[in-house]
């Protein structure tokens, strides 16, 4: 490309020269050949008049008194009726430039000029128009030099630029040229660069999501399944595998789940649900977790709450919290639900130490643990109890207390003779 350009750009000077060049050279031909006739007659009548004068004046007419009038260049004849001709300076040979003046007395008086003055002086002409086009030719490839590494440049760092992307690395390199094409060239890279990069965000906080969230029920499940393969108690066996099948729906709705944020991360699909039958559950499934730690797991506070959500992302919120203090807590977890004006709360604690002071406003940030895990636990929940217009809040660091707040929708009240459940489990 640096080539055709530079090409064209010359070729183009080129042009431009032999034009303006041959017909500067034919106009300043003819102006120098019209000077000289022109200087020629001058002196030509110069002379006329003072040899008119002198005889007139009855003064001598010589060689040697007018040779001071005639350039010496120049050759001039004196032609007096009655007399010799008087010869001024030396005769040119060759061509010449010649004009002859008639006087008042009937003299006349011819002067030459060799041509050879001319050609020496249209010479120098041309040598002059040579070098202004040989500047000329030198500044148009230095330009075209520059012009072609401006425009080549920009395309080589965009090409650079377009490799990258191709090769995994989609940083954007905001870099301008200062030439509205390929500056549009480069948004559009930079754009790509970022949607690219948005995607493999996405496709690594998938992945990351997925490895967390399937962990929990995944566990549960085996130890369902061993439990199962340890007795032979039927009615022991028929209750644990359809608490296994439950904990199989619930897997199917987490992966649904993780394929619904990948391609929308605001997509809820909130309903009215039962609060409590979400909160029975974790309670069931967690119990033997606790159990085999040497600890328990309790729920109290108000009952027959309907929350507006997602029960499997409810339930994914609170196996979060739960798993979080059975691996950094201590103590009994305890569940407490509360109603807060239009929002049902359900609240996570534990008696373990509590959060870092120094990590009480990160909690919810990803990568961010006290202790050695993935520290994504947090974020995730939050994101799930977000997608659904919920929030979860950290609302005390010692002892822990969690507080995942849900919009509520009155339960229909228990007839008339029906016992309310227990609030603690």
């Amino acid at each position: 490309m640096r080539r055709r350009l530079i090409q064209s750009t010359l070729a183009v000077v080129l042009v431009v020269i032999a034009v303006f060049g041959v017909s500067l050279v034919i106009v300043e031909t003819r102006t120098i050949g019209s000077s000289a006739q022109e200087r020629v007659e001058s002196e030509a009548l110069r002379l006329t008049s003072i040899v008119d004068s002198r005889i007139i004046g009855h003064e001598d007419i010589t060689a040697e008194i007018l040779k001071n009038q005639v350039t010496d260049e120049r050759y001039a004849v004196i032609r007096i009726p009655g007399r010799e001709p008087i010869e001024i300076g030396t005769k040119p040979s060759g061509e010449v430039t010649h004009y002859t003046a008639k006087g008042e007395e009937g003299e006349t008086v011819t002067v030459l000029e060799p041509r050879s003055s001319v050609t020496k002086e249209i010479g120098r002409t041309l040598l002059i128009i040579a070098a202004v086009a040989l500047l000329a030719i030198i500044a148009a490839v230095l330009l075209a030099v520059r012009q072609a590494n401006r425009l080549a440049s920009p395309l080589t760092d965009l090409a650079e630029t377009a490799e990258r992307l191709g090769s995994g690395d989609p940083r954007p390199r905001h870099k301008r040229y200062g030439v509205p094409e390929l500056d549009r060239v480069a948004d559009v890279l930079d754009a790509s660069a970022e949607r690219i990069a948005r995607m493999l965000t996405a496709e690594r906080r998938l992945a990351a999501d997925a490895s967390h969230q399937l962990r929990t029920p995944l566990t549960a499940l085996s130890m369902r399944l061993e439990e199962i393969t340890l007795t032979d108690d039927p009615d022991t066996v028929k209750e644990e595998a359809t608490i296994a099948l439950t904990q199989v729906e619930r897997l199917t709705d987490v992966v649904e789940r993780l394929l619904t944020n990948a391609r929308d991360p605001r997509t809820g699909s909130a309903v009215s649900f039962d609060l409590d039958e979400v909160i029975k559950q974790q309670l069931e499934e967690w119990r033997p977790a606790y159990r085999s730690a040497g600890r328990a797991i309790v729920s109290s506070g108000k009952r027959n709450l309907r929350a507006v959500g997602t029960p499997g992302a409810v339930a994914q919120v609170l196996a979060a919290l739960i798993e979080n203090s059975l691996m950094h807590g201590g103590g009994t977890v305890a569940l407490r639900t509360r109603v807060t004006g239009n929002q049902a709360v359900v609240e996570v604690t534990d008696e373990g130490p509590g959060v870092p002071p120094d990590l009480g406003a990160r909690i919810f940030e990803r990568t961010i643990s006290g202790r050695n895990s993935t520290g994504i636990g947090l974020a995730v929940a939050r994101d799930l109890a977000e997608a659904d217009g919920g929030r979860l809040e950290m609302l005390q660091v010692k002892p822990p207390v969690f507080g995942l707040f849900l919009s509520r929708t009155p339960l229909k009240k228990p007839l008339a003779g029906e016992e309310p459940e227990p609030t603690v489990r």
